[in-house]
């Protein structure tokens, strides 16, 4: 674990502190709500329940389901990571507010008001400072709350320490999934101790160190504005979940740096599925992704494209092409690997059943699928597979490393899987025949705007030096080197490079 640790420090410590910026902003702002909100409501406390009612509803809404709604709305990325937090952190800050206030004594405030204190001297001298502990602890429970919560927020693109643990559970690499959960528990309880900290000091030591924490995060925060060593532009490249899209972005990024020098390029890896990197990519907050053929005519186009059955691999390209230019995309040349999806089942079950086709899964047993979600939603999935072959399979969600997991320790039998994936030979997994062809072909392209392939035909030349190139077999074993071997993406990438001469 210090190895990785020590190999990707300056990825752990960029993930780190935009945890830490997600957390605090989130925590303050939260804070700047359900305070006053607290207040109001202590002297209106006809409403108060219903404060209540209304932040506990928030606080049990399943934080992926709210990304989710928050997606269509403020788009991915930082700001519906940021909405999310917040709506978590205003109940216990909201309610512990209202219960310290509401605490204090009647009579304390009645010795006050016989003095002719007038009500905002009472709250500032008197009920606030009373109340002061149990507001801290609402604080402290928010923070420690939404430290947990915002490992989620890679899901998003936003960063932060889930980076590590989603990485790590697609490679299957416990070390990744450790630095993630114990850094994201260290920082929990460093947050803790740092509020106990402040709150137990007084009067100018406790306000300097209040102004030092806020200097030191707000500089931290703005360092990145200031200008570095220039950059003639910047460009963000992106990539899905998975070794593969993590292997094409580096390719990717190897290949525009090389016609390219002064040209910044930032890699977004593990960014999310289809539908976030589509949505990035219109609304410019990333100008290139991997993307395939197949995904563009069934996926991103709306109605989805009817190719033949068995259309080749010109075919698909060719309604791919078509599909982007309506929405104003491009595409460069496509790869030569068939990353096409693919049903597979152990080897031990295919021998006993004698399996070898998708239809012969007619005669598994006690079948049960375990498939990613997107599998199992898309026409292209699950559910056209099922329609053509006629079949009815017993299906669970998972993710999509767990899933491989799931079958090499018999919790299912049956997975969807990629052509080139690495885990089909590393869990001795046989790919079951589409003798149907209902499967469309997968050619790997990169997809852009077409402004942006406009104003910079040296990246799309670039990048079109990749078309033709990579058979299954070598994108599988390059899959299998960072799976597998915990070869880092970049060194894969740049080594083919190197070795069929794109790279000096």
């Amino acid at each position: 674990m210090f190895e990785t640790l020590t190999a990707r420090h300056a990825q752990f410590l960029a993930a780190l502190w935009q945890h830490v910026q997600l957390t605090v902003i989130a925590v303050v702002i939260a804070a700047l709500i359900a305070i006053p909100l607290a207040i109001w409501a202590e002297r209106h406390k006809r409403y108060a329940e219903w404060f209540l009612q209304m932040t506990g509803i928030f606080q049990t809404l399943p934080s992926l389901a709210v990304l989710g709604l928050l997606i269509p709305i403020v788009g991915i990325g930082t700001p519906a990571a940021l909405i999310a937090l917040i709506i978590y952190a205003l109940l216990p800050i909201f309610q512990n507010t209202y219960l310290g206030l509401s605490g204090v004594e009647q009579d304390i405030l009645d010795g006050g008001r016989a003095l002719g204190l007038p009500r905002y001297i009472l709250l500032r001298k008197i009920q606030l400072p009373l109340a002061m502990p149990s507001i801290i602890a609402g604080i402290r429970t928010a923070t420690v709350l939404i430290i947990g919560t915002a490992t989620l927020a890679s899901l998003i693109g936003a960063g932060g320490l889930g980076d590590f643990i989603l990485l790590g559970i697609d490679r299957n690499n416990t070390n990744l999934i450790l630095i993630g959960a114990i850094a994201s528990a260290a920082l929990a309880i460093m947050s803790g101790l740092v509020i106990n900290l402040v709150t137990r000091l007084r009067g100018w030591l406790q306000k300097t160190v209040i102004i030092l924490l806020a200097f030191l995060f707000i500089g931290g925060s703005l360092l990145p504005l200031f200008p570095q060593a220039r950059a003639s532009q910047t460009i963000t490249i992106a990539g899905k979940l998975g070794s593969e899209p993590e292997i094409l972005i580096n390719m990717y990024a190897a290949l525009i740096k090389q016609a390219q020098p002064n040209t910044k390029i930032v890699l977004k890896p593990s960014f999310g599925v289809t539908t976030f990197l589509y949505s990035a990519l219109e609304s410019n907050k990333i100008d290139i992704y991997p993307e395939f053929t197949g995904t563009i005519t069934s996926s991103l186009a709306k109605p989805a494209v009817k190719l033949p059955i068995g259309a080749n691999a010109q075919v698909t390209y060719a309604a791919a092409k078509k599909v982007v230019k309506k929405e104003n995309l491009f595409l460069t040349r496509p790869l030569r690997f068939n990353d096409t999806y693919a049903i597979a089942v152990s080897q031990k079950d295919a021998k006993k059943y004698q399996l070898n086709t998708i239809g012969d899964l007619r005669h598994l047993p006690s079948a049960k699928a375990g498939m990613t979600a997107e599998f199992l939603d898309r026409s292209d999935g699950m559910p056209g597979v099922e329609k053509t072959y006629n079949l009815n399979i017993p299906k669970v969600s998972l993710d999509p490393a767990l899933r491989y997991r799931a079958v090499a320790q018999n919790q299912v039998n049956v997975v969807d899987a990629y052509a080139t994936d690495s885990q089909l030979a590393q869990y001795h997994l046989k790919v079951l025949t589409d003798d149907q062809n209902f499967f469309p072909v997968y050619q790997g392209v990169a997809l852009m705007k077409s402004d942006f392939a406009k104003n910079n035909p040296k990246i799309v030349v670039a990048l079109d030096q990749l078309a033709g190139r990579i058979t299954n077999t070598e994108m599988q074993n390059m899959n299998y080197a960072v799976n597998v071997k915990h070869e880092s993406a970049e060194k894969v990438a740049q080594s083919y490079l190197r070795a069929h001469h794109l790279l000096k």
